[in-house]
């Protein structure tokens, strides 16, 4: 199994708020936007999520690990 990236995740309590100063601050873009988190980045691959809460967990998550085989990383 390869790790491909990880992204911080930080949860805030004004998502849209902490979008638009993340956007000034960093010029970064919307990468892809679910209502409750939405994932910053820019075309050199640095990426941010930022996230009010999430509903399917008793914690937000502070990090995001993409593997290349999801499989293999639960072994």
């Amino acid at each position: 199994m390869r790790v491909e990236r990880v992204v911080p995740n930080l949860v805030v309590t004004d998502l849209s708020g902490a979008v638009a100063e993340h956007q000034d601050a960093l010029g970064f873009s919307v990468l892809m936007d679910h209502g409750w988190i939405v994932t910053l980045g820019d075309d050199k691959g640095h990426q941010l999520s930022l996230m009010t809460a999430d509903a399917s967990a008793p914690v937000a998550p502070t990090v995001s690990v993409f593997v290349d085989d999801v499989a293999e990383a639960f072994l």
